[in-house]
């Protein structure tokens, strides 16, 4: 049996290593499939403009489709085009997946007064790039009513230190200093993933993805400072709603079983910057 990845980059390659390393035989779909390791067969295949081969034994599909910038035409082509590009390829190869997970985000959720959102809090999204991403759920919904949907809040990790960067640089761009921030370290978004498509247990139709640890964005600076032995950096507030004052539950995830590698960004970002001090020691 086949497991099809679709928007095989970051996330989608570390969600393909750890299904590889269960012994399933995984099939990456990129614009470029040569950047795949080789522990994975790839297909290089833009799916905004083409549908994709699908491979007869298809077992397990995920969709971790990343846009390339936050333009809403890429969005649209990205998510919703390149999503129904695929749905038609599955359809055109008689191919009935047993499951399928989709990414999206929390940033469905136009939430600005510090609330906790769960899975029956209504989506919500402002007009633009998350306006389309609800649509692309929608679409998922109105052709495999049994798909899962897996909002991710903020993922960091290995090639994603924005944050560290900025610390390190002194400056620090927020939106608002004490506006709460719902993240989640890259593997376990991956292990998530995983976690869901192999439990025995067919898993419910929406799950919220991120740690236990909502935390005001200026607070992560300030550890991260300390952890450097730098002075807090400066923050410059822009005053964006974008990304919303939330407090995002993750209590139904928890209560699949599963295990955070890293429950706060204490422990992910620790990670990190070990990780950082192997490559740049």
């Amino acid at each position: 049996m086949t497991v099809l990845i679709a928007g095989c980059g970051d996330l989608g390659t570390e969600v393909g290593l750890r299904l590889v390393a269960l012994g399933q035989n995984v099939v990456g779909l990129r614009r470029n499939a040569g950047l795949l390791p080789a522990a994975l067969t790839g297909q290089s295949v833009d799916l905004s403009r083409q549908r994709p081969e699908v491979p007869a034994d298809t077992d397990l599909v995920i969709v971790a489709i990343a846009a390339g910038n936050p333009d809403p035409a890429v969005y649209r082509a990205a998510y919703v085009t390149g999503l129904a590009n695929l749905l038609d390829a599955l359809d055109a190869a008689q191919v009935t997946p047993r499951r399928f997970l989709m990414v999206s985000s929390t940033a469905v959720y136009d939430v600005n007064d510090g609330s906790t959102v769960d899975e029956e809090t209504p989506a919500n999204p402002g007009p633009g790039t998350d306006a389309i991403l609800l649509e692309a759920e929608q679409l998922l919904r109105s052709r495999i009513p049994s798909a899962v949907v897996l909002r991710l809040g903020g993922i960091y990790g290995p090639g994603r230190e924005r944050l560290i960067d900025q610390v390190r640089a002194g400056r620090a761009t927020l939106a608002a200093r004490d506006r709460l921030t719902n993240r989640i370290h890259r593997d376990d978004a991956a292990a998530m993933i995983v976690h869901l498509l192999c439990r025995a247990k067919a898993p419910d139709p929406l799950y919220l993805g991120v740690d236990s640890t909502p935390v005001p964005a200026a607070e992560v600076l300030a550890f991260l400072a300390a952890e450097l032995g730098l002075q807090e950096p400066e923050i410059v507030e822009t005053g964006s709603r974008r990304g919303g004052d939330k407090r995002v539950s993750n209590r139904r995830i928890l209560e699949t079983g599963f295990s955070f590698s890293y429950p706060s960004y204490r422990e992910g970002y620790r990670a990190v910057l070990a990780g950082q001090a192997v490559r740049h020691p």
